[in-house]
């Protein structure tokens, strides 16, 4: 055993303002167990003098405590209905200004795949994302722009070419698009959400929370949304009780605020 639990989590939420109380416990702390023995700490107290300590090892547990699994275009038939119903559907009442918030945006994939998407009915110079992550690490990656293979697999031909330079192995994207998204750190569950967005896009990331900071999150979007505004949401989520929290339901992963 490395201690008390419940101390080392005042402890983390005095330093990084992060509640471990809001992620599912067991799963969580097996992970942060994990780290700490590789740190070779023999205490939670003794991690957290180290991580007090040394800049680096605490960016490599925040890092480590926001799960970061992102991809260009994930899920591509969600992303066909987002490009021949909900844009045209958002530019239709809204007109060209649309507020688009990439929420837990991870290493900038989301928020430029939605720049790109964006591009098939609007031009570049009147698109704007405003993307948010918890993790400092991430959101610097996601200004580099630079991707494996592998991310960039989903992203449609057209767009390979037009907005993607191979540098070695990797590829980078071009500052036409980096141009168009808005980086900011974000803490879901305590930062002010931005008001009089017309889609929020927050994918594959709730899942690591608890059902009651879900409910809480989900209201804070609906609440976010204008009236007639969408949130898009991952193939590994739902929203069972979305009536009672004001949404109405567009399609399996795509839902409008009602009043």
């Amino acid at each position: 055993m490395l201690g008390d639990y419940e101390k080392f989590k005042k402890n983390i939420y005095s330093m990084t303002q992060i509640d471990l109380n809001s992620y599912k416990e067991k799963q969580m702390r097996r992970r942060i167990d994990t780290l700490i023995t590789k740190n070779k700490c023999q205490t939670y107290d003794v991690y957290v003098e180290l991580i007090k300590k040394d800049k680096e090892k605490f960016e490599q547990f925040v890092n480590f405590l926001t799960i970061n699994v992102s991809e260009f275009y994930r899920n591509p038939e969600q992303w066909k209905l987002l490009d021949r119903e909900v844009i045209p559907e958002l530019i239709q009442k809204f007109g060209k200004n649309i507020k688009i918030w990439s929420a837990a945006c991870s290493t900038g994939d989301e928020p430029y795949s939605l720049v790109m998407a964006f591009s098939k009915h609007l031009p570049l110079n009147q698109i704007k994302v405003i993307a948010t992550d918890i993790d400092k690490q991430v959101l610097a990656a996601a200004k580099v722009g630079l991707y494996n293979e592998k991310s960039i697999a989903g992203v449609p031909d057209e767009f390979k070419k037009k907005y993607f330079t191979k540098v070695g192995s990797s590829y980078q994207i071009s500052n036409e698009i980096k141009s168009r998204v808005e980086f900011k750190e974000h803490n879901l569950l305590k930062d002010p959400y931005p008001s009089g967005c017309h889609l929020i896009v927050c994918r594959n990331v709730l899942i690591y929370f608890t059902e009651e900071a879900k409910e809480d999150i989900y209201k804070k979007f609906n609440q976010a949304l204008t009236k007639d505004g969408v949130l898009f949401i991952g193939s590994t989520e739902q929203i069972m009780n979305y009536k009672e929290l004001n949404y109405g339901r567009k399609s399996s992963f795509f839902f409008n605020r009602e009043s």
